[in-house]
């Protein structure tokens, strides 16, 4: 068997186990929803530009307007959203990994 051919058998397998399929899980479990949501948030602030300007328009505090607040809020999400994925990587998908890493590495060298 050639290297190549080990190589591919290693990875192929470890794709193939129920660790794998966890890590997978957990990736997306957290990922798709938070994708939706913030797809949704992002799609309400432009959806309300364009069709609720009077609402947008309407003034909360001296100039600053809904559409000022929803587009700060916009940068407040993003933002929120990045440290959260960060977390639940560190947490929940970077020990599986690792783990499956070290075993990969121990089988291939």
């Amino acid at each position: 068997m050639t290297t190549r051919q080990h190589d591919a058998s290693v990875y192929e397998q470890a794709q193939a186990s129920e660790r794998f399929q966890e890590l997978k899980r957990r990736f997306r479990a957290w990922t798709f929803p938070m994708t939706a949501a913030f797809l949704a948030w992002y799609l309400l602030y432009v959806v309300l530009s364009g069709w609720a300007r009077d609402f947008m328009g309407t003034k909360v505090l001296g100039n600053i307007n809904v559409a000022l607040i929803f587009g700060f809020l916009q940068f407040v999400s993003t933002f929120g959203i990045a440290w959260a994925y960060s977390r639940h990587m560190e947490k929940k998908i970077d020990p599986i990994a690792d783990e499956i890493r070290h075993e990969i590495e121990g089988r291939t060298e």
